[in-house]
């Protein structure tokens, strides 16, 4: 692991020459972001991207977003830019929005899955953005950690993951956001979101127009999934070890939704006698009777959604480390970054196909 250290440092300067190198030596390196860890490799190498899909067991038809330092970058990596996309370049990068875009010949095959849409983001980290200018190339990064478990928001999440299997992390601390970034078809009217994050629906539309989000049938079978037409979109993804149970308030008014939660909490631990059971908890929400024999990770204010996607994958990972075999989580209200956290959970519950 290489620690990034204090920025501005010669410490500092020094890991991410370090790492630069690696990456442009065809090596893999898991550098932070402000949404999660990424695992990144020299966008324009095949053979480099190759390495990503073996190292977290991702399949080839799953396709690769591209991070770039800047508008210069980018130009490089895309044949053409609609006006929707350049409006949204002005508001939102660097930040966490990615834009699929027309690709370039510059694009390996590997990295869209043979698509010919692109996945271009601007990172708002610091280190990241250091890290990339530093490589002198575009960097393809998806979440450092095996293929549809939850992504990792710290360094020893990703060195749980994929020690061994990858040259270097660039340590950083806990990323910001704690979702990824939210991926954007801006090339029809309506545009269309294929992953909610924290750029909003709402946020999109007051610069660019009316916004749909991709809805895919649950029905489908993975062995479809060489049709997904976007990163993020598969049926079972952001999945915990154990079992993951979602609850939801009928309620609309705040108090007795958070009332509802907690009772359904209760009753759902009641009938999981026997299991041990591990709870997300959001401060406000009163713990289920007999919680001395549950695992409790408190989660963040639930009147603040911003904190509980920080803290979403941190959690999961937390009740899988203590082994429990079922997980209890609400379901945020479905507005703002609430949206994001309702698509990772509901994914993250999704019980894998049998063959």
């Amino acid at each position: 692991m290489v620690d990034a250290g204090r920025q501005g440092s010669q410490e500092f300067a020094a890991a991410l020459e370090q790492a630069a190198r690696i990456l442009r030596d065809g090596g893999l390196v898991a550098l932070p972001t402000e949404t999660v860890y990424g695992l990144g490799a020299n966008a324009l190498d095949a053979a480099a991207v190759e390495r990503i899909f073996a190292a977290k067991d991702r399949p080839k038809w799953d396709p690769i977003i591209v991070h770039v330092s800047g508008l210069e970058m980018a130009r490089q990596l895309v044949s053409s830019v609609p006006d929707s996309a350049t409006r949204l370049i002005e508001a939102f990068w660097p930040g966490p929005l990615t834009l699929l875009l027309p690709r370039s010949a510059a694009v390996p095959d590997v990295v869209t899955a043979g698509r010919r849409l692109v996945g271009l983001r601007m990172p708002a980290h610091p280190v990241a953005l250091e890290f990339i200018c530093r490589a002198g190339v575009p960097v393809a990064a998806p979440s450092a950690n095996r293929f549809s478990q939850v992504s990792p928001t710290t360094a020893a999440h990703v060195l749980r993951d994929l020690d061994g299997r990858i040259d270097a992390v660039l340590d950083a601390g806990p990323t910001l956001h704690g979702v990824e970034s939210t991926v954007l078809d801006p090339n029809s009217s309506p545009l269309l979101m294929y992953r909610p994050g924290a750029i909003t629906q709402e946020m999109i539309a007051r610069v660019a127009g009316p916004v749909e989000i991709f809805e895919r049938d649950g029905n489908l079978r993975e062995m479809l999934a060489e049709a997904l037409p976007s990163p993020g979109v598969g049926l079972r993804h952001y999945a915990p070890k154990a079992r993951l149970i979602l609850l939801e308030a009928s309620a609309t008014e705040p108090v007795s939704a958070v009332a509802e939660l907690a009772s359904g909490l209760t009753q759902a631990a009641r009938e999981l006698a026997g299991q041990k059971v591990g709870v997300m908890l959001p401060a406000g929400i009163t713990a289920p009777h007999g919680s001395a024999s549950l695992c409790i990770f408190n989660w963040g204010r639930w009147e603040a959604p911003a904190e509980m996607a920080q803290s979403l994958y941190a959690g999961l990972r937390a009740l899988d480390d203590q082994e429990c075999t079922v997980i209890l989580c609400p379901l945020p209200p479905d507005e703002g970054i609430g949206v994001a956290i309702r698509d990772r959970l509901r994914k993250g519950a999704q019980r894998a196909h049998p063959g």
